[in-house]
């Protein structure tokens, strides 16, 4: 595996976990944090910059979105699941690219 990857699955799992902090300690709430994540995966999704990239670059592009997501939807008192899990969820909540209906 790349030593990139490596890098970026900790740093996201470190901005889950602080994220988690800051929930369980009433800086902010999950919705507050739900909805950054959706104005992120908005602002590249929009029609500008999705036009762009390929449907698999666009995936890659909202990956790491759709991961804090994720682990935004465990209870701030829950262990967040691990990256391969978090990974896998992101996975299987994917839908099928426009073209492959």
């Amino acid at each position: 595996m790349n030593v990139a990857n490596l890098q970026l699955e900790g740093l996201l799992m470190a901005i889950a976990t602080i994220n988690n902090v800051l929930v369980r300690k009433g800086v902010v709430s999950s919705e507050e944090i739900d909805i950054a994540l959706r104005k992120a995966e908005a602002g590249e999704t929009a029609a500008e910059r999705s036009g762009e990239l390929s449907p698999a670059n666009r995936d890659a592009v909202n990956f790491p979105i759709r991961l804090l997501q994720l682990a935004n939807q465990c209870q701030p008192e829950a262990d967040i699941p691990s990256f391969s899990a978090l990974a896998r969820m992101v996975g299987q909540m994917k839908e099928p690219y426009n073209d492959q209906r």
